[in-house]
């Protein structure tokens, strides 16, 4: 009867008199929770301590939107350790923002005070940009000192310069002057290991020789990155962007992207490029760049202490870690946007845009390539394409999309069976041998022997007039009459024939090595190994269409385009739509990845050709699976991710996924002024909830709000040291004024501090569409479930990621973080 007085008298005249008139907070919420739907409110000062006022949404049944504001009553001061989190737990985006705000609110009211608090203000207003702009430096500094210790460890397991150790090959033999134009990687200042040792430059014990300290010097790096990482920073394995999706999504994971991991990455991330194995250094990038981050954002107190605006800073620094790693500063920030950022607003992409320019800049004054360039594989090319040729570009997006789903389904069966078998309990003899085995069969091929990236230079290339490689060994028209930079198509030669074969052998071994080397304990990207799989593809396949092009120019399809004597196909722009077909296969981008393909070779003409094969590889993927490998990563390790791509489809309501059901225990309640400490630690203790709603009393089950278990833990602990009286039997109070109680009882202790009074609340009868895409737009942690204003249960995410498991058919056990 109370409450239908209160409802009549307050909630519909909407007005701010009639609602504060109220007797007690205890009221108001006993009259709230008749009419609420559900409701998100923005209690400030929950855990600052000082008078604000918040705004209150209510949704009512009938769906009109009213907005009311209320006062929050003046709460004691903050307890520290309050508002932070436990590792491996989801922040609360809603209470972080509403921190972010209270603290700007009280900038602003004091910067007119004096000049110090005007120079606070404005330390405040830059202090993004400066932690972006540092984000910048140290990735751009750390990616080029990354490239230049790859190449020379990758060259010292061929040989050593002795004139400058520190020289790679190509370095070594630039001063020399008997270096000739057909063999220009050979100098005298360049030593193989076979001179050095036996002293022989031919012959089969040469090669012998050569072979064994390939295969040692590559099980040498692969041991000391496994071991490293063993010791040190287990978390510096894998590529990192699966946890850097979960942490920007809102999770915790601390150590992630802390100094030793980044320490660990950078110098491991050296060892393992160079160790031959079927990995790129470009996704471990954008972990470095997120260590960077997030290390520099501790400078800063606004984002020290704000776990929502630190994450801000993360997605601006994954996008410095993609502008080094490909040399795409634009590509950079939509990769940020397109595939790792859960929050993204228009202040973050302006820093993210920032972030990149400064991290590309500073790679480009390093200049590590020595090319002045941003990577090593920029070509250019000349000729433009032709409207057949979209016919082989869609054919290379089919065999991308294959590919995609085909190394999906194949890794994450055997990540899945190296974490259920013995073998995931050994990980430095599972380095050792996938080592092995990548030495042993690349070395006698001269494609799979190339770093990676040195491949996908060689395949992307043009051959022109200066090209020395055997993949343009053409028979040459001797009766050509000058020698221009746009070659014609001229008939494939030996050397073009035996390359073919060599890159067929080169892909079979490549599509299989990196199967089992994704996942391996040490820092592993995919974005080089699947553009060279893509490469290798493509290159045959423009070959063979050059070839056709040349003997069959009479064609209908050729006639009128492709003339005798005219340059008309371009195998290395096959070699660069076959590379963002199968990049785009497995990772399923698509506009990032066209722009960071596009920054790679400058072309303007191509971006047709790359839209064309990308979107046709994630088309072919998506029929196979919707998920990208990074999501499969995330959902086989168990994240609590809550992927906006996927759909919700299912007709369930809020209370066929919420807890408690039917057959289990009670929820665990507080109420707000019946219980004593003893109670709430014994409840604490004999429970693992992250935290309780507190309930007016048992009989009413009036909602009064939420208190988490790690801020109820906390705040006992601090008054026990702080408060004198404070014992096992006092009474806590969470309602604002205390009960009468004995003279002779002990002190009460007020946590009404640590409550959230507006905790995020459904009916029963809410669909769970409506519930899934609540939690995805709000990043909320959990929501309370009423019923005419009394509760009924809680909905986690972890339960809404259970029933999503249970309506994909599949074991809701097996995907939650243990």
């Amino acid at each position: 009867m109370e409450s239908e007085q209160l409802f009549h008298r307050g909630y519909y005249r909407n007005s701010y008199n009639s609602i504060t008139s109220a007797s007690s907070d205890e009221e108001l919420l006993d009259g709230a929770g008749v009419i609420m739907d559900f409701q998100t409110s923005e209690d400030d000062n929950l855990l600052d301590g000082d008078t604000a006022v918040g705004t209150h949404y209510t949704m009512t049944n009938g769906g009109s939107i009213n907005s009311s504001t209320h006062l929050l009553d003046l709460l004691d001061e903050p307890i520290p350790g309050v508002g932070t989190y436990d590792d491996f737990h989801t922040i609360d985006w809603v209470r972080e923002k509403c921190k972010d705000r209270e603290r700007h609110r009280r900038i602003n009211s004091k910067k007119k005070e004096s000049a110090w608090e005007m120079t606070k203000s404005l330390y405040d207003a830059w202090s993004g940009w400066l932690v972006v702009t540092l984000t910048g430096l140290a990735s751009g500094a750390l990616a080029g000192l990354i490239d230049i210790a790859a190449d020379w460890m990758t060259d010292l397991k061929e040989g050593i310069c002795l004139s400058a150790l520190w020289y790679n090959h190509e370095q070594c033999c630039w001063r020399s002057n008997e270096t000739t134009f057909e063999e220009r990687d050979k100098c005298p200042q360049w030593k193989t290991w076979a001179e050095l040792i036996i002293g022989q430059a031919e012959g089969p014990g040469s090669y012998i020789m050569n072979y064994i300290m390939y295969i040692f010097w590559a099980l040498s790096f692969a041991f000391l990155a496994v071991s490293l990482v063993k010791v040190f920073a287990p978390y510096a394995c894998g590529s990192g962007i699966p946890e850097i999706k979960t942490i920007l999504s809102g999770f915790i994971i601390r150590g992630y992207l802390g100094k030793w991991t980044l320490m660990i990455k950078t110098i491991t991330l050296v060892l393992a490029v160079a160790s031959g194995l079927s990995l790129g250094k470009e996704g471990p990038l954008v972990h470095v760049a997120c260590c960077c981050g997030n290390i520099f954002s501790y400078l800063f107190p606004k984002y020290s202490t704000n776990e929502a605006k630190k994450r801000e800073v993360l997605s601006a620094a994954s996008a410095a870690g993609v502008s080094v790693a490909f040399g795409a500063p634009i590509g950079g920030v939509l990769f940020s946007l397109e595939e790792v950022s859960y929050y993204f607003p228009l202040k973050t992409l302006w820093r993210s845009f920032f972030a990149a320019l400064v991290a590309a800049f500073v790679l480009r004054s390093i200049n590590p390539f020595g090319n002045s360039r941003l990577v090593l594989f920029y070509v250019e090319y000349h000729t433009p394409w032709y409207l057949f040729e979209l016919f082989p570009f869609i054919l290379l997006g089919v065999f991308g999309g294959l590919w995609g789903a085909f190394f999906i389904r194949a890794n994450i069966a055997w990540c899945r069976r190296r974490k259920s078998t013995k073998f995931g309990k050994y990980p430095v003899l599972e380095v050792i041998i996938v080592a092995a085995i990548t030495a042993v069969i690349a070395f006698p091929n001269p494609y799979t022997r190339l770093n990676t990236s040195e491949l996908i230079k060689e395949l992307f290339t043009d051959c022109g007039p200066l090209e020395s490689s055997s993949l343009c060994d053409y028979r040459n028209d001797m009766n050509a009459s000058k020698i221009v930079d746009d070659i014609p198509d001229r008939p494939a030669g030996v050397g073009v024939y035996s390359a073919i074969w060599q890159l067929c052998l080169a892909l079979v071994f490549k599509i299989i090595m990196t199967v089992f080397t994704f996942g391996i304990k040490v820092p592993s990207g995919l974005f080089i190994p699947s553009m060279a799989i893509g490469a290798i593809a493509g290159r045959i396949v423009g070959i063979a269409v050059e070839q056709l092009a040349y003997y069959h120019h009479d064609w209908f399809i050729f006639k009128e385009w492709c003339e005798v004597g005219a340059d008309c196909i371009t195998p290395g722009l096959y070699a660069m739509v076959g590379a963002a077909a199968c990049l785009g296969g497995v990772t399923r981008m698509t506009v990032s990845l066209v722009v960071i393909v596009f920054e790679l070779t400058g072309g303007l003409e191509y971006i047709v050709p790359l839209m064309a094969a990308v979107m046709t590889s994630k088309w072919v993927g998506d029929a196979f699976g919707r998920e990208g490998i990074y999501e499969a990563h995330i959902r086989l390790n168990g994240y609590p991710f809550l992927d906006a791509k996927e759909e919700f489809t299912h007709t369930t309501l809020a209370a066929d996924v919420m807890r408690p059901r039917r057959n289990d225990p009670p929820l665990a309640v507080l109420t707000q002024d019946n219980m004593t400490v003893d109670d709430i630690e014994n409840m604490i203790n004999e429970t693992s909830y992250n935290g309780f709603p507190v309930i007016m009393s048992k009989e009413s089950q009036r909602l009064v709000g939420f208190a988490l278990r790690r801020d109820l833990t906390i705040a006992i602990e601090s008054a026990r040291k702080k408060q004198e009286g404070i014992v096992g039997s006092s009474r806590v109070c969470f309602a604002q004024h205390t009960p009468s109680l004995p003279a002779e009882s002990p002190r009460p202790l007020k946590l009404r501090s640590i409550l959230d009074m507006s905790p995020f609340t459904v009916t029963d009868h809410t669909p769970m569409e409506i519930v899934v895409d609540i939690f995805r737009k709000l990043g909320l942690r959990q929501c309370l479930v009423t019923h005419n204003g009394r509760l009924l249960g809680i909905i986690t995410k972890k339960d809404i990621l259970r029933h999503m498991a249970q309506t994909a058919n599949q074991d809701p056990a097996s995907i939650m973080f243990n």
